[in-house]
């Protein structure tokens, strides 16, 4: 039973697949439903809109060709933003949006460059977030550093679509060959070029051939791989798009297994075919026969609209229970005076057996608009509950008010079970309306997500959490592209807290200097109103009687700051004058400080919607500031089942267990504990501290920056790539997100499954060569996946690559006897002294590693680590050869460490 178990939860894991909105299907070899956004900062120019047509054009004929004849791109839709004038020819959007577009059209933050690239969080063949591409890129002539746009766009059209890799490595453009030759980082081998270093000083450059390192023995830092201009191989797409030669993905017989790229790293040493063509739509398209060109595309141009959304919100009988009226009331009240952005078009129904549209369409431009609708939420719960008859009348709300039901949203609430829910999905499918759902309490109606599925929409899941429903609503804020209309949550440090008479909490907010404007401290409490002392950094007091009341007497009280909040600590007391205990909540709610410098976001989700036991799920958190990726953070997972247990979990960036790359924003960590079926919910909180975090400017799985080419044996350089600093410091901040809900099915009673899950694999094995030793290093897995601790260790060695990867168990085993495994995520180090083989001149010492939990499961193979052993010779090696492919490697006089990732 143990080996299909394990089977079941390696193929699930590469079945993971992220929780991303995309409309993009496959009809008949064509792509429709793609679209490609303009950000509202980008400046209205009609030359995008035809650049955008000429690339896509270009792509399509390019991606037939690429995919044999298969694929191609149909149908497009391009979006541009509200900033831009009206034109007869823009439609109306249906469920397009900026943030569910496939494609966005942006300024880059900090300006780092305007190399195109892909928003890839997962594994190897999981699908991407969006491309990004920088209105610069679409206009400026930068033909010979990328090559046609139409070639840049299927390079990361194969990120984004079928979760491939770039087949090149700037850390590490060289590598040493099993044949002993250096070679350039690539795929596939048959591109020929030369390696030279071109050094420029007063306006004077000169080109000299590469030296190697004294400590690697690879080329040196400054050493770059120039391609040959004509070419006669035909791969790879993932490594040199801009070749005019280049037109496949590398398949099974031309991929070069030992480059070091995240390609081999991420997918196994797969080729990127291989990969492609067992992707989904790949088994939706059959070769096109009879044509040698695919059908134009064609192109619809859409204008974003201002925001219309309704709130559809339960008042059935069960919402009487446990207060969840109230609590209701509390978060609607929160989004619709801290949340919803200006000029947006708002709506209210409530509903129980019959709906009742309270409010039609009102245009947010005060707070008495706001309060014309917070009014009206309700007072009194009863009735049975009918859920479609909600959606009905608030698409009546909408349509009243001379508005489409096409790009509107409904926020629809309910506690309640619905029998009749169906009855109404067709109508929802053709009203082109996102439907957000939230679930209160465990008898919410089953198929209630399936609204929010064939929507587009988000959906969340609260119970008792005081905060779960403020934290739902907070989280569906502007899909605009506009980051300073975003309401963001602070993370506070004090918790939601049960204060007995008499007591006091106090706690702090910290406003870091991305954030501060439309500031709201918002307190809750279940019994009676606490008295309230909040400090600003500079001293400035409020006071119990400055936090408003609501008047509809929901036990809410909210406060906001004028003008921009100061930066620095805010401190704050609660003190319960009530005579029985409470629960006393705080909640704050802010937005961007500039419009020009965007805020640190923080967003999750889990990498499906559901589970099915004995899959795992991933939990994902990005932390970012604009484009660019936050390093450093404390990130928490809080996961909550229907039965009110809790699961909390640090989240990684360490490129180990779940974490496909270290230091790329993305924390990660698998979720197992599953000890009930129905719902869970996700939140996250991310906090920097100590001057921790810095602002990475890099991003990866991006087209590559041509350096130049080689024309009839001349070298032509390129205009050398603007130096940029790689990391930047940061303050500290803290932020709040909801991630949403996902189900879990067939769980086990109590949650016993600790003979179901191996460790997880070692990725990021490393050996060294010291004198006669082997000095390993990696980080630890755990006993269940990347949680807990390994029992032990299996450690392996061979002279042969191959040996390890094919045949683990038959190779010399290395004695571990004294290796006793650290908690999962720590760093271990390991050295012993081989004893079966001869450490000579040019020896290669392979070295694989498996971890052994309580239960006797393995984990999968680590990656393969190298260790070479060189004696120094007097040999000019600085006098070697310019092709590549040529180049003998006879170094005398290093140790040099290689480490091939084997997955």
């Amino acid at each position: 039973m143990v080996p299909d178990l394990k089977v079941l939860l390696f193929l699930s894991l590469h079945l993971l697949q992220e929780v991303k909105s995309s409309m993009v299907y496959v009809n008949n070899n064509g792509y429709e439903g793609v679209v490609i956004a303009i950000n509202p900062s980008v400046p209205e120019d009609e030359r995008l809109i035809q650049s955008i047509k000429e690339m896509v054009t270009q792509a399509s004929t390019y991606l037939f060709e690429a995919t044999k004849t298969r694929l191609y791109f149909r149908n497009v839709s391009i979006l541009v933003p509200m900033t831009w004038k009206s034109k007869s020819e823009y439609l109306t959007p249906k469920r397009e949006s900026y943030d569910k577009a496939d494609v966005i059209v942006a300024d880059p933050h900090l300006k780092y460059g305007d190399d195109p690239y892909t928003l890839q969080y997962g594994q190897c063949g999981d699908r991407g977030q969006y491309i990004h591409f920088t209105p610069n890129f679409l206009l400026a002539d930068n033909l010979s550093i990328y090559g046609p746009r139409g070639r840049v766009f299927v390079h990361e059209w194969a990120h984004l679509r079928w979760g491939v890799f770039d087949e090149y490595n700037t850390d590490r453009p060289f590598y040493m060959s099993g044949k002993k030759t250096l070679e350039a980082t690539r795929c596939s081998t048959g591109i020929t070029g030369a390696n030279v270093v071109h050094v420029c000083q007063r306006g004077s450059c000169m080109t000299r051939k590469c030296r190697r390192d004294s400590k690697t023995g690879l080329y040196e830092h400054k050493c770059t791989f120039i391609p040959d201009k004509s070419q006669t191989t035909s791969n790879s797409i993932m490594f040199m798009q801009n070749l005019s030669s280049v037109v496949e993905f590398c398949t099974e017989n031309t991929h070069n297994r030992e480059a070091p790229n995240l390609q081999n790293e991420v997918c196994n040493y797969k080729s990127t075919w291989d990969i492609i063509s067992k992707s989904a739509d790949f088994r939706s398209a059959s070769p096109m026969t009879g044509t040698k060109e695919p059908p134009k595309p064609t192109f619809s141009l859409l204008k974003s609209k201002p925001r219309v959304v309704c709130l559809v919100l339960d008042k059935s009988g069960s919402m009487n229970q446990e207060d969840r009226l109230i609590r209701m009331n509390q978060a609607a009240e929160l989004y619709l005076t801290q949340v919803v952005e200006k000029k947006s078009m708002v709506g209210l129904v409530t509903f129980n057996h019959n709906a009742t549209i309270q409010n039609y369409l009102t245009k947010i431009t005060d707070n008495s608009d706001y309060s014309r609708i917070t009014a009206n939420l309700p007072h009194e719960a009863s009735g049975g509950t009918s859920i479609c008859r909600g959606i009905t009348a608030g698409f009546q709300a909408i349509t009243f008010s001379d508005q489409s039901t096409s790009g509107s949203e409904i926020i629809l609430l309910t506690d309640g079970e619905d029998s009749q829910i169906s009855s109404c999905f067709e109508k929802v499918k053709h009203s082109g309306a996102t439907i957000h759902t939230i679930a209160l309490g465990p008898d919410a109606a089953q198929e209630l997500e399936k609204l929010s599925t064939m929507t587009g929409g988000l959906r969340f899941y609260a119970n008792k959490d005081m905060t779960g429903l403020i934290d739902a609503f907070s989280r569906i804020s502007s899909t605009s592209g506009d980051l300073s209309q975003q309401a963001l949550q602070v993370w506070l440090e004090s918790k939601t807290l049960n204060i007995s008479r008499g007591e006091q909490i106090s706690g702090t907010v910290l406003v870091d200097s991305t954030i501060g404007n439309d500031t709201f401290f918002v307190v809750t409490w279940t019994a009676q109103k606490p008295e309230i002392n909040l400090q600003d950094p500079k001293g400035r007091k409020y006071t119990t009687s400055d936090f408003k009341n609501n008047t509809l007497n929901i036990r809410y009280a909210r406060l906001q700051i004028p003008g921009t909040a100061e930066t620095g600590t805010w401190t704050y007391t609660l003190s319960n004058k009530n005579g029985n205990s409470q629960l006393l909540t705080v909640t704050v709610t802010t937005r961007a400080r500039s419009p020009t410098m965007p805020p640190v976001i923080a967003t999750a989700h889990m990498s499906r919607n559901t589970a099915q036991y004995p899959s795992p799920m991933i939990v994902y958190a990005r932390v970012s500031q604009g484009f660019l990726p936050v390093l450093g953070a404390n990130v928490t997972a809080v996961i909550e089942a229907e039965d009110g247990h809790r699961v909390t979990m640090e989240l990684w960036d360490n490129g180990a267990g779940a974490d496909t790359v270290k230091n790329d924003g993305i924390y990660t960590r698998y979720f197992t504990d599953y000890r009930e079926n129905g719902r869970h919910s996700l939140k996250v909180y991310v906090q920097a501290r100590r001057n921790t975090a810095r602002l990475s400017l890099r991003q990866r799985n991006k087209s590559l920056y041509i350096p130049g080419y080689i024309v009839s044996g001349k070298i032509i350089m390129n205009p050398p790539r603007p130096e940029i600093q790689v990391e930047a410091t940061m303050e500290d901040f803290s932020r709040l997100t909801s991630g949403g809900s996902f189900t879990v099915s067939g769980a086990p009673p109590g949650g016993n499954h600790a003979h179901v899950f191996p460790p997880s694999k070692v990725t990021d094995l490393e050996v060294e060569l010291k004198e006669d030793h082997l000095h390993l290093t990696w980080t630890a897995p755990g006993n269940v996946l990347d949680k807990g601790r390994a029992h032990k260790y299996i450690i392996r060695m061979s002279q042969h690559f191959r040996d390890l990867q094919e045949d683990f168990n038959n190779n010399t085993l290395v004695n571990t006897s004294g290796l006793i495994p650290k908690e999962a995520g720590s760093k271990e180090n390991f050295e012993f002294k081989p004893q079966t083989l001869k450490l000579e001149n040019n020896t290669m010492f392979y070295v694989g590693i498996q971890a052994i939990n309580d239960a006797n499961l393995p984990s999968e193979i680590s990656n393969i680590a190298q260790a070479v052993k060189f004696i120094p010779s007097k040999t000019d090696i600085s006098a070697l050869g310019s092709n590549i492919s040529a180049i003998s490697l006879t170094i005398w006089g290093l140790t040099v460490i290689f480490n091939y990732i084997l997955n």
